[in-house]
């Protein structure tokens, strides 16, 4: 079989921007550290609602740390609670969220915040709320045949 010495240069070019690729990616996910960070924090994915801060989702205020409040999220079928949450303007949140069953999809519409919440793991996300308003709160990751009701809301009030 005869290769066209033009088809050898392609071919030569496709495999080195291959492995100059992989070797890329393979030092900046090692060396630099460029890797999801998962598995900081473990729970037991079936006793969620005992668990503090879980077995009180919702707003919550607090003193001498480099956020102004903790947000706590528990997913579960379709279904995020609390349904509705209201912060002030202006105010540096932590949002902390995990789920009880299958993966589900954190992101507030709007905004930069976004995460993946995995059963067992607790994601946790620091963020200045700095637009006033009511933003959606809806589940990126496909969950099943209810994911596209799996909604809350987020209101920045002034």
């Amino acid at each position: 079989m005869h290769i066209h010495k033009y088809e050898k240069w392609w071919l030569t070019l496709g495999a080195t921007s291959l492995v100059v690729f992989l070797i890329i990616v393979g030092i900046s996910a090692f060396h630099y550290g460029s890797h999801p960070p998962s598995a900081k924090v473990y729970i037991d994915p079936e006793r969620v609602d005992e668990i503090a801060p879980f077995n009180n989702p919702g707003v919550h205020k607090v003193e001498g740390k480099d956020w102004d409040y903790e947000v706590v999220f528990v997913a579960s079928a379709f279904y995020y609670n609390p349904p509705e949450i209201e912060v002030p303007f202006g105010s540096t949140v932590k949002f902390i969220a995990t789920t009880k069953d299958v993966v589900h999809g954190f992101q507030v519409a709007g905004t930069n915040i976004n995460m993946m919440l995995e059963p067992g793991y607790v994601s946790e996300y620091v963020t200045t709320v700095d637009k006033a308003g009511e933003f959606l709160i809806l589940c990126n990751e496909y969950c099943g045949v209810g994911h596209s009701t799996m909604t809350s809301m987020l209101k920045v009030v002034e």
